[in-house]
């Protein structure tokens, strides 16, 4: 079973989002985590309508810090903004690591709708991203 971990500032919005995709699409092949850098403690009510709205129930999740036990235990770590990228914890040389920068959603401001609009945008980046790494990571490993 292949390890991934998804890192994000708070681990409210996309590395949420980022780990029901990898759950979802993953099954039975991957083990799926997130964490935040300096976790908010609650997920995003937003992130979870958006992936509500396409079948995907993250409402279980919750924000958690990076435990740097478990982090050292993956196989892949796919940071998905600035901020986890250059703060991450060192990691052990047989994890390798991937950035996919995804905007902010929850940093938008604007009217419900704009707001909105930028979430589910940030979870539709966030899918083709996690459907493309899962692939790719399939392939290469025969998982």
């Amino acid at each position: 079973m292949v390890r991934i971990m998804f890192l994000c500032t708070g681990n409210t919005c996309r590395s949420q989002m980022a780990e029901g995709f990898g759950r979802y699409y993953g099954k039975d092949s991957f083990e799926v985590h997130s964490a935040g850098v300096k976790a908010e403690g609650f997920v995003n009510p937003l992130a979870i309508k958006v992936m509500q709205e396409i079948g995907i129930d993250i409402s279980g999740q919750r924000s958690k810090v990076i435990d740097v036990a478990l982090l050292n235990k993956m196989d892949y770590i796919v940071t998905l903004c600035g901020d986890a990228e250059e703060t991450c914890p060192v990691t052990p040389t047989h994890i390798k690591r991937i950035h996919i920068p995804i905007e902010d959603p929850s940093k938008v401001k604007g009217s419900d709708d704009e707001i909105l609009l930028a979430f589910r945008t940030a979870r539709n980046k966030i899918k083709e991203e996690i459907q493309k790494l899962l692939k790719e990571i399939v392939s290469s490993q025969n998982v």
